[in-house]
């Protein structure tokens, strides 16, 4: 048996899970935009007591990476980071709308959809995905955009993701998957990995500039 803790903090949905390589073994998830930091570690240890493992039974850490708001993503890859170096395991990233688009794949969900999460300032972060030989398959690389600026062709398609609940008169159809579950992202990772597929690296994917940036330096007013 493999052992994997999985997490994610890219949305408003601090998650957490145990895999055993075939299953979750115990998962929790807390909606608190605005609390990553203090809900995570205790999210962790929780599930280790729920799945009865302890840190020395970890083979590997998968950690979504986004895209995602600044401060909540590098909460989950900070973490994740300083867990694989304190245990000696691996950590793989793992893109955070894929994580998504797994679970609309478990659940029976269409053959063309999109995903689309909170980006904030109005906008979304968004891929499409097509099931391929049994896999939800990212058409190209993540963006953010205002759903707006989307083209009716993608915001016509059934939609993963906060997006439609946000902007309701710009996505007709909603799915039922709302934010990264880390099972899911767990079991993504897992069969990625049997695959044989390269795992992303862990590195944030912020696809903008964070909304505070440090102050440019003042020029002296004496010569």
């Amino acid at each position: 048996m493999s052992v994997l803790l999985a997490l994610d903090t890219s949305t408003t949905a601090v998650t957490v899970a145990v895999h055993d390589g075939t299953r979750t073994l115990a998962e929790r998830s807390t909606l608190d935009a605005r609390r990553h930091t203090e809900i995570l570690a205790p999210s962790i240890r929780q599930v280790a007591i729920d799945a009865d493992v302890t840190p020395a039974d970890l083979d590997a850490v998968a950690v979504g990476v986004g895209p995602g708001p600044f401060t909540g993503l590098r909460v989950g890859i900070v973490t994740a980071a300083t867990l694989g170096h304190t245990l000696g395991i691996p950590v793989t990233g793992v893109c955070s709308l894929d994580a998504i688009a797994h679970e609309v794949l478990v659940a029976g969900g269409p053959a063309d959809f999109l995903v689309a999460s909170d980006a904030r300032r109005k906008e979304v972060y968004w891929a499409r995905y097509a099931i391929v030989e049994g896999r939800a398959v990212r058409q190209g690389e993540p963006a953010v955009a205002k759903p707006a600026d989307l083209p009716q062709e993608l915001r016509g398609l059934p939609t993963a993701g906060r997006g439609p609940v946000l902007y309701p008169d710009l996505f007709a159809t909603p799915l039922d998957v709302l934010d990264v579950s880390a099972g899911a992202l767990a079991s993504f990772a897992t069969i990625e990995q049997r695959a044989g597929r390269e795992p992303l690296p862990v590195r944030p994917l912020y696809l903008r500039q964070p909304d505070a940036m440090p102050a440019a330096a003042r020029k002296p007013v004496l010569p």
